[in-house]
């Protein structure tokens, strides 16, 4: 852990000094009215958003676009709408403009299925009869699957927890871990729970963070690396599968990229709905408040993951509203097969 929160730090310090490293160029003020309000929330998205280039945002077209539609006497919360209709442009779950009434939102899971239906895990795979501890739903399958269900990465987990939760498990032939609809949370959390199943110092990813206001002035990429669990604490060391869906966003999309890069470890549902920029927030002149993504996180290969990881090989899946209706969850029996094929492999 240490060696990542000491990684994070640098991240986030990065991110602070961003004002910094603007007060070494041209420093604008802006007038609190619709105008100057609005210019403010294009300038510092456009000198510190770190998505531009990638996901081929023509900002200035953008901004002129929604500009034209200011009006001196428009309220606060015609502006405000105006603001959050722009901000939808980036296509970014991070970014949110905030005031006292509302908060802008960008969420993609809602244009894709569900995917997930807890109720149905609980009737016909675990007969309502599961443990909690630490956020985490779980208990053994007929099959003789382990079923752990994480909800929330800001749920705070503890060692003694997953000890537990590890040592009642580990009689099972495999691991499933649902984190469908799970939204993100806190990135040592993602560390806690990747070193469980590993035995070796893994590649988790890569950082890159701003370093002036151009769109294209990024820091050279610098690795970070997550460190198995103490020896002295419970692992999983068999055959694992985690279950994902668009709403599988932010630490989630970072949890699932890392553990992809396991090679016991196989990826089934849909993409995650991704998520990949560390977020900071700045104030415009009125008091609301903006958040959007300033420093890229890339997967252990160095990609992108902002719009999503994918599933492993084959391992696509869909629910339909026939397997729901009938008890049947088709991502987690998919996943059933690739436990076994990985038994079978000698994994």
């Amino acid at each position: 852990m240490k060696g990542f929160l000491s990684t994070l730090a640098i991240a986030i310090l990065c991110i602070m000094l961003l004002p910094v490293f603007q007060s070494c160029h041209k420093y604008e003020e802006f007038a609190n009215d619709p105008e100057g309000n609005f210019d403010a929330l294009w300038t510092i998205i456009d000198q510190h958003y770190c998505f531009f280039e990638y996901k081929d945002i023509d900002w200035n077209e953008v901004g002129q676009r929604y500009r034209a539609q200011l009006l001196p006497e428009m309220t606060n919360e015609e502006l405000f709408d105006v603001c959050a209709q722009m901000l939808k442009e980036l296509k970014d779950g991070h970014t949110n403009l905030i005031s006292s009434w509302d908060i802008s939102r960008y969420w993609i899971w809602e244009q894709y299925p569900e995917n997930y239906d807890e109720r149905l895990i609980d009737q016909y795979y675990l007969n309502f009869n599961f443990r909690q501890a630490s956020g985490i739903k779980y208990g053994i399958l007929s099959n003789n699957i382990g079923y752990m269900h994480y909800g929330d990465f800001g749920s705070s987990i503890g060692e003694g927890n997953l000890d537990n939760i590890l040592a009642y498990l580990a009689s099972c032939d495999g691991l499933v871990i649902d984190v469908r609809n799970n939204g993100g949370g806190y990135l040592t959390n993602v560390e806690k729970l990747v070193a469980r199943f590993t035995t070796e110092r893994i590649l988790a990813g890569y950082i890159s963070h701003k370093t002036g206001p151009g769109h294209d002035e990024f820091s050279e990429p610098y690795a970070y690396f997550f460190d198995p669990a103490e020896d002295t604490r419970i692992k999983f060391l068999k055959p694992i599968v985690i279950l994902t869906n668009r709403a599988s966003y932010s630490a989630t999309n970072n949890f699932v990229s890392i553990m992809k890069s396991i090679s016991r470890v196989r990826v089934v549902g849909d993409s995650t709905g991704g998520g990949s920029g560390m977020p900071f927030t700045s104030e415009l002149p009125n008091g609301w408040n903006v958040r959007f993504s300033a420093c890229s996180i890339l997967d252990p290969q160095g990609n992108e993951t902002e719009f999503g990881t994918a599933p492993s090989e084959g391992c696509k899946v869909d629910m339909t509203i026939d397997d729901i209706a009938s008890g049947r969850d088709s991502i987690l029996e998919k996943a059933f097969e690739v436990i076994n094929d990985m038994i079978a492999a000698g994994l």
